[in-house]
């Protein structure tokens, strides 16, 4: 068989019409028509080798929604014609201690989905079967992508931690992560406040669930803020004054990476020490925080904020968000 998508053939070149043979089905595999699949700014990473690990053509895509057509015979508890969805992950190796402990996202063997592989930016995609995760019927499948990386990114933290509906949660940035972070804290019931550098988002951001807006490139608001938070989410990839949002917490407080930020994070130990504060980092989650995000979302309605475009205005879609104007996830009808 043949799978058609549209892959990048070199950094910085414009996605094309593209097709491979992706050989006979895995015993562990699914196969999923894809109906939808979003656009995350790790897709443009990947196309123009930001982080060094791209190989080339690569047909991006890794937030999908679709419909399983085959199953290899491993598969475990999924049927023909069943909805899913499909994040970052793609596979493990389902026997060290991270996946036997339920952390199977951390797994030093773990297969992303457009890591050496071709993603769902395609008629079709595979992936292991623990990362083909049912979609729940309360959930709008047209919109839903996005949460199966963006989503389950921001939503992890919270179960992690053991975040409390009395807690105090900051969310810095408020673009395709940091809505769906708004969403989930006001939702686990936290007192919110967003921090964004574009003052005409802050309607947006209440209307997302912040109950208090901070102007991140404005050091006195920032330091109004000081020792208020309980957990502090950065979703942006941009260097900021990081010692002041450090001292936006209270003691014990956590300041968490969710956006690749690349260049070095200095922390001055004492900042950390004499409050208890803590540095962290979390990737997506695992199977089981998945479907427990899902569910939340349906429960909670929470969805991206979407715009659609068709496959085939696909690069006019990067372009879109490569500009900076999507608000705030973009995705792909197949």
């Amino acid at each position: 068989m043949t799978i058609k998508g549209w892959a990048a053939t070199a950094a910085n070149r414009p996605l094309e019409p593209f097709e491979y043979d992706p050989g006979p089905l895995g015993a562990d595999d699914v196969e999923v028509a894809v109906e939808h699949c979003g656009i995350c700014h790790s897709d443009a990473s990947m196309m123009s080798n930001e982080w060094g690990i791209t190989t080339y053509p690569i047909i991006p895509g890794h937030e999908v929604i679709g419909k399983i057509v085959a199953l290899g015979s491993n598969a475990k508890g999924l049927t023909i014609g069943q909805r899913v969805g499909i994040g970052w992950a793609s596979g493990n190796c389902m026997h060290c201690e991270q996946c036997v402990s339920g952390d199977g996202n951390l797994c030093p063997q773990g297969q992303a989905t457009i890591v050496g592989r071709h993603g769902g930016f395609a008629d079709r995609v595979r992936v292991q079967w623990p990362w083909a995760a049912p979609i729940p019927d309360g959930l709008s499948a047209r919109d839903a992508g996005p949460l199966m990386c963006g989503g389950v990114t921001v939503f992890t933290p919270f179960r992690a931690f053991d975040v409390r509906p009395t807690d105090r949660v900051g969310v810095v940035g408020i673009g395709g992560l940091g809505h769906l972070a708004l969403q989930f804290a006001k939702a686990w019931g936290c007192e919110v406040t967003a921090f964004t550098s574009n003052d005409s988002k802050a309607d947006e951001a209440r209307g997302f669930g912040a109950h208090n807006i901070v102007n991140s490139r404005n050091e006195d608001a920032i330091k109004k803020a000081a020792r208020t938070l309980d957990l502090l989410i950065v979703t942006v990839n941009v260097p900021l004054d990081w010692r002041a949002m450090l001292a936006t917490l209270r003691p014990k407080g956590r300041l968490h990476f969710v956006g690749a930020v690349l260049e070095p994070i200095p922390v001055h130990a004492f900042d950390i020490i004499m409050t208890q504060r803590s540095v962290s980092g979390s990737p997506n989650g695992a199977p089981t925080t998945t479907a427990q995000m899902l569910n939340f979302a349906a429960r909670h309605n929470i969805l991206p904020q979407t715009e659609h475009f068709p496959l085939a205005k696909v690069n006019d879609a990067m372009q879109h968000l490569l500009d900076g104007k999507a608000r705030y996830r973009i995705v792909l009808d197949m």
